[in-house]
């Protein structure tokens, strides 16, 4: 006879809301300019601008890697929280950059900042990794297995970047932005969110080199397959879609209409898709915020990087409906509403 299933005293327990109480992120200090592209590649700072929006991007030193960018915007995200390292339980890092394929980019993270009590995990999802990971620590919060979180994105694309192709190399940069997520009383914090997949398209924005499928050897080392690869109109028109899609489902979960969202946070990829985003939502664009013509695509940490100078900015406030929505390789998309 089977035994009846125990009720466990954590299911028990109500459901609890999930709010951002700290944001922090890093840029590294190098500026690399149109003009500087124009002399390594055949292009133009108007080529560059009239196609991307595109000014100028930060590249990370030789010796500064993914979890150093990374664990300099945790600090500054758990300064604002006003907590401690050792009061972290769990942290997420969502990069297509790891410093190595094992162990985390997160365990090393974790070193560095002496978040000795937090259980370690790297999210690969592409630009879509830092909504991946709010969703997934809230879902940990949510249900009481973990009270405090730290999610990071961060990226050192200039790793993987072929620096002789005009058309991925003027669009990549360096960078990471984090989030503490915590329980904060009453506060609503994050709303809803959608995350979706579609491995179909895994072939039109991808690195083909360096897994276990086609590992980087003596023979192939000179044939950039440890580089960005990219099909760029079908990225484009996938990318409006897929945000698009996500950006209204996000709102159909919350109950709210676009009219009452204060800040629209998207992946910072090209200011073109911005703008059909916005031309289909019919909302202005001076409600989004915008800094890929200072950083260019930074993958996962672009709407972290975001997020964290339009709060220290004053850009958004207590109260305000914010809407972040991304879209990255896998293809993967998401979006999210935030009560700040």
């Amino acid at each position: 006879m089977k035994r009846p299933l125990r009720s466990s005293p954590r299911s028990a327990k109500p459901l609890r809301t999930v709010s951002i109480i700290g944001t922090g992120s890093y840029l590294p200090k190098k500026i690399l300019t149109n003009a500087d592209l124009s002399r390594m590649v055949h292009t133009s700072d108007d080529w560059i601008i009239t196609r991307t929006g595109i000014k100028e991007r930060r590249i990370a030193a030789k010796d500064e890697n993914t979890s150093d960018m990374a664990a300099e915007a945790a600090l500054k995200a758990i300064e604002q929280a006003k907590i401690s390292p050792k009061d972290i339980n769990l942290i997420l890092v969502a990069t297509a950059t790891p410093d190595m394929l094992f162990p985390a980019t997160a365990c090393f993270v974790q070193k560095k900042i002496g978040a000795i009590n937090a259980a370690c995990l790297d999210i690969s999802a592409a630009c879509a990794g830092f909504l991946f990971g709010l969703e997934i620590a809230q879902q940990f919060i949510t249900s009481h297995t973990h009270d405090t979180v730290l999610v990071i994105g961060a990226e050192k694309l200039t790793s993987i970047t072929n620096w002789t192709d005009r058309n991925t190399c003027v669009l990549f940069g360096d960078g990471a932005g984090a989030a503490i997520l915590r329980h904060r009383g009453s506060a609503h914090g994050v709303i809803s969110t959608h995350i979706g997949s579609d491995g179909r398209y895994s072939d039109i924005l991808f690195m083909p080199g360096g897994g276990s499928r086609c590992p980087i050897t003596r023979d192939n080392v000179d044939l950039n397959l440890a580089t960005i690869h990219m099909t760029g109109k079908e990225v484009y028109k996938q990318a409006v879609t897929a945000m698009l899609n996500a950006a209204k489902k996000a709102l159909e979960q919350a109950g709210l209409s676009i009219e009452d969202i204060a800040c629209v946070i998207p992946h910072q990829a090209n200011v073109r898709i911005i703008e059909a985003i916005a031309d289909r939502l019919r909302i202005p664009l001076d409600r989004f915020y915008v800094n890929l013509d200072r950083y260019g695509n930074t993958s996962a940490a672009a709407v972290a990087i975001a997020l964290d100078e339009a709060n220290r900015s004053g850009r958004i406030k207590p109260g305000d409906y914010i809407l972040m929505v991304v879209f990255g390789g896998g293809l993967t998309w998401a979006s999210t509403i935030i009560e700040w």
